[in-house]
């Protein structure tokens, strides 16, 4: 049932296409699994056209000299937020209508016939909830969920874009380069008449539903991966390079249970040195190969 799409591969690195033995290597592999716990990262929806931060020339750390929003200068400073929402209000009518792609549909496939125990993403793109996977955690939170700092009240980001817009009804700025969040480059010139909208409930900050740099995962979420985790025979990790200790931590859990652990990841990992499998190719390409 995967429809098969044109891949947006602009911001995917180069690559082989998969060799017959990885093909024939990772089927053994899932074949022979039947709890497999997949752990997801940006590297999964880059061909659906959203650029990640650390791939090899098309990355934005290799592209840009430009770092996300730290979440202490999130909290602190009102003018970071202006920056930030200016920012990511521009972004947003693309970010926002970005398409799961052929990866994504396996994944969810595999949901469906009992083989895929359950799936962690590392994203906050929501491209797995649109493909329709059901089994899963979104371990960083997602961008279309916002959040009061204070009251804790929850709304939808295309909400409060309705907010934005009536609260900046002639505000208009031109982006320069799409970057991985729903983020766009603005100058500071751009974003200074920008108004910020508070809670409609307590008047807080209001924050997206995710977890920014310098913030930690709360420690019920990671219980709740972690018991996932026990419960399965293997773990597939697609398109991370692991390099975020929230999402390492649990390959370590992994390795310390003796799990096999396959990883398809353009470029080195973390896990390279003891994953049972590692993989080189775009996960759109692999993973419809594998029945």
């Amino acid at each position: 049932s995967v429809s098969r799409t044109s891949p947006n591969l602009a911001f995917v690195p180069a690559c082989h296409p998969p060799d017959p033995t990885e093909v024939e290597e990772l089927q053994h592999f899932v074949s022979k699994s039947e709890r497999l716990f997949v752990m997801t990262g940006a590297g999964i929806s880059t061909e659906s056209g959203i650029p990640d931060y650390r791939s090899e020339g098309v990355g934005l750390y290799t592209r840009t000299d430009r770092r996300p929003i730290q979440h202490a200068e999130f909290v602190r400073s009102a003018s970071a937020r202006q920056r930030y929402w200016a920012r990511n209000f521009v972004g947003w009518p693309q970010f926002s209508s970005h398409q799961p792609n052929t990866a994504h549909l396996v994944l969810r496939d595999w949901e469906k016939l009992g083989k895929l125990h359950w799936l962690v993403t590392q994203n906050v793109d929501a491209l797995h909830t649109k493909a329709g996977s059901q089994r899963m955690t979104e371990l960083h939170g997602c961008m279309h969920r916002v959040f009061c700092l204070a009251c804790g009240d929850q709304i939808l980001r295309s909400e409060l874009q309705e907010h934005f817009e009536a609260l900046n009804p002639t505000w208009k700025a031109e982006a320069f380069g799409v970057a991985p969040d729903g983020d766009v480059f603005l100058t500071d010139e751009q974003v200074r008449n920008f108004q910020v909208p508070a809670c409609r409930k307590c008047g807080g900050i209001l924050k997206p539903d995710v977890t920014f740099f310098g913030d930690s995962v709360s420690r019920e979420k990671v219980n709740f991966v972690h018991q996932r985790l026990a419960e399965s025979d293997s773990m597939l990790v697609a398109g991370s390079s692991m390099q975020v200790y929230s999402g390492y931590r649990f390959a370590l859990a992994a390795r310390e249970k003796q799990l096999p652990i396959a990883v398809l990841n353009i470029g080195p990992t973390r896990l390279d040195h003891f994953a049972s499998l590692k993989l080189n190719s775009r996960c759109g390409e692999l993973l419809p190969l594998i029945v």
